[in-house]
């Protein structure tokens, strides 16, 4: 019977080793999961708050950067990254800023200096973005600087951040 009970102890180790084998397969390979899943989401999201950045980045260069001997391109490009309210107020405007532009011969060469996410999500975002521009015209012909406080709200349309807004702050 002693070998009979040493042999029932071992199968007994055995199983519960087993088991605790198993057991700790399973919790290593859901944690493995639920860490790559986490992962995966920061990097989604990194990826989206640079997209995002970008994009209002190019928005306000592309605002603040007009030309009157291209304003027709220049508009143009602010046109493309544009939606909304926004897109059509500025389309509104183009004819009448291409002769105001021609007129006084304005050139503006902007620079983005700082651009901050307020808030953001999967489909839309709120940007502050500072920018300086150098204004030359006719009545500045060797040029003014200007520093410009913009609030940009973005929205996401076909895998592309747009602009829908606009509104000078600060």
């Amino acid at each position: 019977m002693a070998a009979r009970r040493t042999d029932g102890v071992t199968e007994g180790r055995a199983r519960l080793l087993s088991a605790g084998l198993v057991a700790a397969t399973v919790v290593t390979t859901v944690l493995c999961v639920w860490l790559g899943l986490k992962l995966a989401d920061q990097r989604a999201a990194e990826q989206r708050r640079q997209d995002i950045l970008a994009a209002a980045r190019q928005s306000a260069l592309n605002f603040t950067s007009l030309d009157y001997r291209h304003y027709d391109r220049d508009s143009r490009t602010v046109l493309q990254g544009a939606t909304g309210d926004f897109k059509k107020q500025f389309a509104a405007q183009t004819a009448q800023l291409t002769k105001l532009v021609a007129q006084n011969k304005s050139v503006s060469e902007g620079q983005v200096q700082e651009a901050g996410i307020v808030r953001s999500d999967a489909r839309s975002a709120r940007v502050l973005v500072v920018a300086d521009s150098k204004v030359t015209n006719t009545a500045a012909p060797e040029g003014q600087a200007r520093t410009y406080r913009l609030q940009l709200d973005l929205v996401r349309v076909a895998d592309r951040w747009l602009t829908s807004d606009v509104a000078f702050v600060g």
